[in-house]
């Protein structure tokens, strides 16, 4: 009888892990106290500060070409301002993955939408936002905007490979 009640609690155990890890992360507001890049900021809330990744994009490296564009639109957009946050992962660096939005405007699509990001193939699976997300993106390479004013533009995630 004691191993079907080890096996039971188990279950159970296992059930209330499985349920918790299915149950949505919800919003939450924060002050933008840093921009670090195109797609990383500091936000405060309460008295911490948190790092946050901006979901399913990413936005040229430093050194990169369009880097210090796509810095300088997401500073425009959030620094100093009040956001709100719906995370969706953390990354390997303990860092909050999130969408962004400030003001009613998505962050993360407004940075695709000026050509300043790409749509992150590997990490971008959140369904319609990413088909919509992949929209903007080649309306963008259509215009040749922002990073799309060179022919090929290299993929952050690629250059980081060579350069480390």
């Amino acid at each position: 009888m004691s191993a079907l009640v080890f096996l039971v609690k188990g279950f159970v155990a296992t059930l209330i892990i499985y349920s918790l890890n299915c149950i949505p992360a919800y919003a939450w507001e924060g002050h933008v106290t840093g921009v670090l890049d195109g797609d990383s900021l500091r936000v405060k809330r309460g008295s911490r500060v948190y790092e946050i990744r901006l979901y399913g994009i990413d936005s040229p490296e430093y050194g990169q070409f369009c880097w210090l564009e796509a810095r300088g639109l997401t500073r425009g957009l959030v620094l100093g301002k009040i956001v709100n946050i719906k995370p969706v992962d953390t990354d390997r660096y303990g860092r909050i993955v999130a969408l962004v939005w400030q003001q009613g405007q998505l962050v993360n699509s407004e940075l695709v939408r000026n050509g300043l990001a790409w749509v992150y193939p590997r990490y971008c699976q959140t369904q319609p936002l990413c088909s919509d997300m992949k929209l903007l993106e080649e309306a963008a390479q259509k215009r040749g905007l922002g990073l799309w004013h060179k022919k090929s533009p290299m993929a952050p995630w690629l250059w980081r490979q060579i350069k480390y």
